[in-house]
């Protein structure tokens, strides 16, 4: 079963909920897909750690077989060639590695090249195998990042525990395509309820089974819940706003193994996502 815990922006829990889902299970991997800012890493503190790189193809010119004929500007739809004072430019920054222009050069001008984007980590804490995308700094897009990682075939445990980029873009879409339910982690906040409302959409989108955590919860603040009642969302649980989190965090530290409540709360959660994923 693949789980894909999402939210609508950056510090709102989404890492603290996967990183305990996949540490109170019996046996996980869990993968790390917010490939410009992973962290999870921090927590697990992997060891036997294995790094690939991970490239992309982008055409090469030949300058001597190219007439400026500009066929493979006028294809490319990303504007990632432009031919300026009889000189073939290319921009990767804004290539979609299609390969489409090289498939349209009449003179064979064009060649494909490998460049590095990025790297994946993978390694073993305890009962769970850590699997971590990391994107080159200054690069545009983790998509192909996140596609490598997840067909991965060393992915071979029954639970994945997949840690989505924040948002709803583009990466957020490739990590969640495949997966057999969707967690939205949201807090009780105006901003919270915005970003909720972007991931919702984006689940609906791909018509997968999701329930919702609110995160930092509050007794008197019902912003996320009203939502989710007008909507009939299943609220999965409620996270406390809780000081000690923030310390054992900060420390590094994974809650479910230092607080026997916090244990029993996301092993619940789990068997409610569990349940859930299986109707």
């Amino acid at each position: 079963m693949k789980i894909a815990v999402l939210s609508g922006k950056g510090g709102t829990g989404k890492t603290f909920v996967s990183v305990n889902l996949a540490t109170v299970a019996s046996k996980a991997a869990y993968i790390d897909c917010d490939v410009e800012e992973p962290n999870g890493h921090l927590f697990f503190k992997p060891n036997n750690m294995n790094t690939k790189e991970v490239s992309v193809k982008i055409p090469l010119v030949n300058r001597k077989l190219c007439d400026g004929c500009q066929e493979c500007v006028k294809f490319c739809k990303f504007n990632a060639l432009a031919y300026v004072q009889k000189n073939l430019i290319f921009f990767h920054d804004t290539c979609h590695s299609c390969g489409g222009c090289i498939l349209f050069c009449p003179n064979k001008a064009l060649s494909e090249k490998e460049r590095v984007i990025g790297k994946i980590e993978k390694g073993r804490s305890d009962n769970v195998t850590v699997i971590t995308g990391i994107l080159n700094t200054g690069e545009v897009s983790g998509t192909p990042i996140i596609g490598q990682i997840l067909k991965d075939e060393c992915i071979n445990e029954d639970l994945v525990i997949i840690d989505c980029p924040p948002g709803s873009d583009c990466i957020a879409m490739e990590s969640i395509k495949d997966v057999d339910y969707c967690v939205l982690v949201a807090e009780p906040t105006i901003f919270g309820l915005h970003n909720l409302k972007m991931v919702y959409e984006l689940v609906k989108l791909f018509n997968k089974p999701f329930g919702v955590v609110i995160n930092k919860a509050l007794e008197n603040n019902n912003l996320i819940e009203g939502f989710c009642i007008t909507n009939k969302i299943n609220i999965l649980t409620k996270i406390p706003f809780d000081k000690k989190l923030g310390r054992l965090n900060s420390q590094g530290l994974i809650v479910s193994k230092e607080m026997s409540d916090y244990q029993n709360l996301f092993l619940k959660l789990l068997h409610s996502i569990t349940k859930e994923a299986t109707i």
